[in-house]
């Protein structure tokens, strides 16, 4: 399958602490353009809790690559960098890939010939589109408070006896 070039996203940097905050608000304005706000924050703090294992367990200034591929129903996010290490899912703690687990669909982590990706995947469906044309302006205060408007009240046919008088 081919994602279209405006649904994906990457970049390649060196790690760092300043450098995760950067790529949380690059990330964040991706998803904006995409029109999938509602993932920002989960999204997001994937990729940092990423981001932040990879400072953390690989060390600073190693090459790092963050992709997101979004297929109009999934959003793909993956982590490559250079460590060989492994990363395992610890029972206790409730970080590391414990909360990726929580914000994702599903995740995974395979080896590469350079080191390690570790990526994960949000339900992520197109949002449907809105029609351009402006609605109607809603009734303000003062229709409210306008008297309600008199109507006059049906005038009765006479009866008889015999049923209704016929003209």
């Amino acid at each position: 399958m081919t994602v279209p070039l405006d649904r994906h996203y990457l970049v390649e940097f060196k790690v760092s602490a300043e450098r995760v905050s950067q790529l949380r608000r690059i990330i964040a304005a991706h998803l904006r353009h995409w029109s999938l706000e509602l993932h920002i924050r989960p999204v997001c703090r994937g990729v940092e809790e990423l981001l932040t294992n990879v400072h953390r367990h690989v060390g600073d200034d190693n090459n790092c690559v963050v992709e997101l591929r979004w297929s109009g129903r999934h959003l793909t996010v993956s982590v490559a960098d250079n460590g060989s290490e492994m990363p395992r899912l610890l029972s206790a703690g409730g970080g590391g890939l414990s909360r990726v687990m929580a914000l994702s669909d599903s995740w995974g982590t395979c080896r590469t010939p350079e080191g390690k990706v570790v990526w994960f995947t949000r339900y992520a469906e197109e949002p449907d589109s809105v029609g351009l044309a402006p609605l109607p302006p809603l009734p303000g205060v003062r229709e409210f408070r306008s008297p309600p408007a008199v109507v006059a009240a049906p005038v009765a046919e006479p009866v008889t006896a015999s049923g209704p008088a016929l003209v």
